[in-house]
């Protein structure tokens, strides 16, 4: 056993950690060495986002002691960024197995540290607490979920007091407050109860009437109420809301997919609790074909991500991907606005740098402000922030099946999601449409842009210098020509560099650093290369794009497309 792993695993046998925990890890000792070995051989992360880790005993797992150390850094952090103030957090969490102890645990460190606590008294999904925050004047928050990751993990996400995740300078700052938390000794764990205060119904009734103030059309609703909607939880927290707001909005025909409608922290129906996973939809995929449904719409474990499901013109069921279902809400929001008289000259929507162009091309032509920001909605809610003064957020997205739909929450939020996607196809039903036809009208519109993402994972130890030697050559020698296409910029977000490759002229990127690269090719095409900040993963995401002339040249077009992403993946050798 390597020196420093066996100290770790001395201090926890030795320790003031409990009998349980330390009968764990004798187990581990005579039994497992390696899992062992895996569970003590660094501290477990407290990211910019949080921590996430797989549950268990040892200072590289999400447990008591880990997640208790994290909300004494982030405690003493709010009481030095607030001082004066009576602070005030709220705590959420999920289905997940152990969400509501690492919950309570939480609200018991807060509260030792004077904090005013608001808890939820039972699972509630993601966006609510966002919500929450804001409501009731909170400096701080936290969630206790690992999103859409297997069963076997948790998580703990940090939010600063405009309901938005930490941003700088306080998310490397919070990092800091619990890096100098050396013992579990230092962790104020009880003594403070009486400043705990449970929440539930109100705030839900609170919430639900923001979501339905989104609405723009329910008078179309009113004429299609009976739209079949086939919805599934996925064993997570969008059980305790979605149907309710569904039935606020005035939809009567909603069918939840039985199986996976209990919360359940081992997920017992899918692999990965995640609607971006066709293997997590299936079940409500085969519900929708069984009843005919006109919609499908999953939502993960804390119910922040969406996937939707619709039939294609020859009544065959697709499932969107994240840039779909993003082009036809931001249109909607932008048209009905306009159409209702609702839409302002300051209006604005945000987008990730990843997420398809075909958005910034449906602003453009409505003038309207589009903003890309970094990946992470944490980013769309730092650029509300600077602008609310002077510009009105309409809706925000990303690739990845997130969505946020006014300004009255801070984070991606699948429960009015759902609710607008269901309304949008309640309008497209009252035109004698489909969502899908509606998605080809607008590639013939704007032009059809096609997106595709990869996903390389490089094993074994050296797996994230492998991934920097790969980014390190790209940044040092980009390619000059991909699938034949001339590379007519290089941008680079780490160094805050664009660069034209023809012309040698170079300008700032204004973002924050973040370690990705874009190619910009002559034929209009994009290539994003985006490490990940915790495994040995590397995102391409591939973006090209052409005109649709009309309907019927939508199966040509599409296979022109495919295969100019083949041909740039086959170049780029990935």
């Amino acid at each position: 056993m390597d020196a420093a792993i066996q100290a770790k695993v001395d201090q926890w046998l030795n320790g003031n950690y409990d009998a349980e925990t330390k009968a764990s890890i004798e187990q581990l000792v005579k039994n497992n060495p390696t899992e062992l070995a895996d569970s003590f051989y660094r501290n477990l992360e407290f990211g910019t986002g949080g921590l996430r880790g797989i549950m268990g005993v040892g200072s590289n797992r999400m447990n008591k002691y880990t997640v208790g150390m994290a909300t004494q850094g982030f405690a003493n952090y709010l009481k030095a960024s607030f001082p004066g103030t009576a602070i005030k957090v709220a705590i959420a969490h999920d289905s997940r197995n152990n969400s509501r102890f690492f919950a309570e645990t939480t609200a018991n460190v807060f509260a030792a540290n004077g904090i005013q606590v608001y808890l939820f008294e039972a699972l509630r999904p993601t966006p609510e607490l966002s919500f929450s925050i804001r409501a009731l004047g909170c400096q701080g928050g936290v969630v206790c979920t690992a999103s859409h990751n297997p069963k076997e993990y948790n998580g703990y996400k940090a939010y600063w007091n405009d309901g938005g995740q930490l941003v700088p300078p306080h998310d490397k700052n919070v990092i800091k407050e619990v890096e100098k938390i050396a013992s579990v000794d230092e962790v104020k764990w009880s003594g403070g109860e009486a400043n705990i205060t449970l929440i539930g119904e109100a705030m839900d009734t609170e919430y639900r009437k923001m979501v339905k103030s989104l609405s723009v059309y329910p008078d179309v609703i009113a004429r299609q109420k009976d739209l079949k909607i086939v919805y599934t939880p996925i064993h997570g927290t969008g059980i305790k809301l979605v149907p309710d707001v569904l039935t606020d909005f005035g939809f009567t025909n909603i069918t939840i997919v039985e199986e996976q409608s209990e919360p359940n922290g081992n997920f017992p129906t899918v692999n990965y609790p995640n609607p971006e996973e066709a293997d997590a939809m299936a079940l409500g995929l085969k519900k929708a074909k069984e009843i005919d449904a006109d919609i499908l719409l999953g939502t993960d474990p804390d119910a922040d991500r969406v996937g939707i499901g619709v039939k294609d013109s020859a009544g065959n069921w697709v499932l969107m991907n994240g840039n779909q279902t993003a082009v036809l809400a931001f249109n909607y929001m932008i048209e009905a606005r306009k159409a209702k008289g609702l839409a302002k000259a300051n209006d604005m929507v945000v987008k990730t740098i990843v997420t398809t162009e075909l958005i910034d091309e449906i602003a453009a032509q409505n003038s309207i402000s589009c903003y890309n920001v970094l990946t992470g909605f944490k980013w769309i809610a730092e650029l509300i922030k600077e602008k609310e003064e002077t510009e009105n957020y309409v809706i925000g997205g990303e690739e990845s099946y997130g969505l946020m739909i006014g300004s009255q929450l801070r984070d991606k939020d699948a429960v009015s999601a759902v609710a607008l996607l269901c309304e949008m196809a309640a309008y497209e039903k009252d035109k004698g449409r489909s969502l899908y036809q509606k998605l080809i009208d607008l590639y013939v519109q704007y032009g059809y842009y096609k997106e595709h993402l990869i996903s390389i994972t490089k094993k074994g130890m050296d797996g994230q210098q492998q991934i920097a030697a790969m980014m390190e050559g790209y940044r040092t020698n980009p390619p000059l020509s991909i699938n034949g296409s001339a590379v007519v910029q290089l941008l680079d977000y780490e160094l805050q560099k664009g660069k034209n490759l023809q012309t040698g002229e170079e300008w700032t990127i204004a973002l924050p650093k973040s370690n990705v690269l874009q190619f910009i090719l002559a034929d209009g095409s994009k290539i994003s290369a985006r490490p990940s900040g915790t495994e040995p993963k590397i995102k391409f995401y591939f973006s090209v794009f052409t005109s649709l002339p009309d309907i019927a040249s939508f199966a040509a077009k599409e296979a022109e497309l495919d295969g100019r992403i083949k041909g740039i993946i086959t170049d780029m050798k990935l």
